[in-house]
């Protein structure tokens, strides 16, 4: 007898529900997150269960390594990809779970890349990164905003990552001001070494594979941004082409239209944000060192928000890499912009 496991997780439960080859509910249990628990409630079914499907939510790492572990077959459901009917009056976990089983039984499962788990902390770690670099930049545009108030004249973000708590008195003279602006200082300072820390043991521990070797000829994207992309992309030949890929990186619109008329946004998250900020931080410092990306983004610039500008170069970037990376070439500027 084949059976099919649904698993609807949560942050300290998850409804499990089995169906058996004719649709059939055989099992249904609501369980804490305890994996003992849980191989100990799924033994009896376990030679006969031909896969588990598990919610692609943040918390999914323990429970499908566990499982596999215990030698289960395991598919990684992704949510974006699934809609139940919306006529539905009641929906709840265990509707969840079975729905999850009923996909499995009939092989429709929309299915997530289960990231191997040997990589998985190194780019946790990077993903880190990136949060600690984006509050860096919050208090550096803090600073910056204060020193434009009471000054009347700008500061250049590099120059703000080289001061030190000592030197802010040269530029207020109110206590209050003084203490705000040591703070921000302190801040970026701790943030940045904290940065240049994980920086060093990402290095330290993962060497930039074959095939994304090629990506660092493009400007704008150094070693960090390039493992980055490697972690974040994973293998290639999970994108159809260029245009997947770059949706995948959340470098295209998401957007219905009919009748030449908008109807609605669609799921603007859907993807990956991690390559979204990488390739958007790639067009940001394309545009310093590589004159051609300039005038694109300001070509765009005068159409539309420098936002968008940004997007747009990020999205070219993103399509650009895909290719690199697959036909293993250099970075060709005339190629990308003619």
């Amino acid at each position: 007898m084949d059976l099919y496991t649904g698993i609807d997780l949560h942050s300290n439960n998850g409804f499990y529900g089995i169906l058996n080859e004719k649709g059939e509910r055989i099992f249904q249990k609501k369980l804490p997150n305890e994996l003992p628990r849980v191989l100990k409630i799924l033994e009896p079914f376990k030679k006969d269960i031909k896969a588990i499907a598990v919610e692609s939510t943040y918390n999914w790492y323990w429970l499908v390594d566990g499982l596999m572990d215990a030698g289960y077959p395991i598919e990684l459901a992704n949510p974006a990809g699934m809609t139940q009917y919306n006529g539905l009056k009641h929906a709840d976990d265990k509707s969840d779970a079975f729905f999850l089983a009923k996909l499995l039984r009939l092989h429709i499962l929309p299915t997530g890349y289960i990231y191997p788990r040997e990589e998985r902390a190194v780019r946790d770690m990077l993903r880190r990164r990136m949060m600690l670099v984006q509050h860096r930049t919050s208090h550096i545009l803090s600073f910056q905003s204060m020193i434009s108030r009471q000054t009347g004249s700008g500061m250049p973000g590099n120059t703000i990552k080289t001061l030190k708590e000592e030197d802010i008195q040269d530029y207020f003279n109110d206590e209050y001001l003084i203490l705000i602006g040591e703070t921000n200082i302190s801040v970026i300072r701790h943030l940045t070494e904290k940065i240049r820390r994980f920086e060093k043991e990402v290095q330290k521990r993962v060497k930039i594979k074959p095939e994304y070797e090629k990506i660092q000829t493009v400007p704008g994207i150094g070693k960090i941004l390039t493992l980055t992309i490697m972690l974040e992309t994973g293998p290639l030949s999970r994108y159809a082409g260029a245009g997947n890929y770059a949706s995948y990186c959340r470098t295209v619109k998401a957007i219905h239209t009919s009748n030449n008329k908008k109807k609605r946004n669609l799921n603007q998250k859907n993807g990956n944000k991690y390559l979204g900020w990488a390739y958007v931080e790639a067009a940001n410092f394309m545009r310093r060192y590589c004159p051609e990306a300039k005038r694109y983004h300001q070509k765009k610039m005068a159409r539309s928000k420098q936002v968008v500008a940004t997007k747009a170069l990020a999205s070219k970037i993103s399509k650009a890499c895909f290719y690199i990376m697959r036909d293993q070439v250099d970075f060709d500027v005339k190629k990308m912009f003619g």
